[in-house]
């Protein structure tokens, strides 16, 4: 059952983060949402990973696989929010969901056997990135433009977050999961935050601060409802939290009137399928 809730609280989650940034992400321009989001992750991964202590096996390779973490998440972070300014969120969040997918070729890439099952499940992703990737008919050729870049950037997205997930999983296996998620916090504070903040560059409205600090609470309580899931029950948690593509698709219906044509719809829907067999599969 926990891993049930975990997996389902993580997407939960993670949708709600991916939701709240499609619109603070049109307030400001991506690189001040991130940074702020980053610090409220801090404010609250610091706490917590202070009062762990600083862990026995933090070495030179697990701090090197921390940086990498956080680099990928916050680089994901970016190109994912540049995505839905001009992007749909029905669109957008479900190619970037195949970050696991990612993730599973790396570890191929790494030496890790891939089953042929995975190997089927990964073409099926392929195919259904590159059926999202056909604009509707009837649309001018600036629309059509704004959605091939949207499609690209969520694929850059997926590249990004994947290479953090494998980054993640190494460092994980040796430090405690505050440790893990405050990696992205503080990268992201250090070198984005701070350096936008003394070039002048920060950028905060009124309107965007509720969804802020909303985006940076669900990323970080996403990633500790499935760490907590994953405990009890890998397969089940990581499966279920593969499922953020579809809830936010969901959403940009329900709370943005989003609707895609049949040919993207028939596109997302063989990612997310892919996606929820990779997950099962690899975990």
């Amino acid at each position: 059952m926990i891993a049930v809730l975990g997996g389902l609280g993580a997407a939960a989650a993670w949708a709600i983060s991916t939701l709240c940034s499609s619109r603070s992400s049109r307030i400001l321009d991506p690189p001040s949402v991130v940074a702020w989001m980053m610090l409220v992750g801090l404010a609250v991964c610091a706490p917590l990973a202070a009062a762990g202590g600083v862990p026995a096996r933090l070495n030179s390779a697990s701090a090197g696989w921390l940086v990498l973490s956080g680099a990928g998440n916050v680089g994901g972070l970016m190109i994912t929010y540049r995505a839905l300014r001009i992007g749909q969120v029905a669109l957008v969040a479900p190619l970037v969901s195949t970050e696991g997918a990612v993730a599973a070729i790396i570890a191929v890439g790494a030496g890790e056997a891939l089953r042929p099952a995975v190997g089927a499940a990964l073409g099926l992703a392929a195919l259904g990135l590159c059926v999202a990737a056909i604009p509707r008919g009837g649309l001018e050729r600036a629309r059509r433009t704004r959605h091939l870049e949207s499609v690209l950037l969520a694929a850059a997205a997926a590249l990004a977050f994947g290479t953090s997930l494998y980054a993640t999983a190494r460092a994980g296996a040796e430090l405690p999961s505050a440790w893990v998620v405050l990696a992205a916090r503080a990268v992201g504070t250090g070198a984005l935050l701070v350096p936008l903040a003394l070039a002048g560059r920060l950028r905060l409205a009124r309107s965007a601060v509720p969804l802020i600090v909303a985006s940076g609470l669900c990323e970080v309580a996403g990633f500790f409802a499935y760490t907590a899931g994953a405990r009890h029950g890998i397969a089940i948690a990581a499966v279920l939290a593969s499922q953020v593509g579809a809830l936010a698709a969901v959403g940009g219906y329900l709370l943005f009137g989003e609707r895609l044509g049949r040919v993207q719809l028939a596109g997302v829907t063989t990612v997310l399928v892919a996606v929820a067999l990779i997950s099962g599969l690899q975990a």
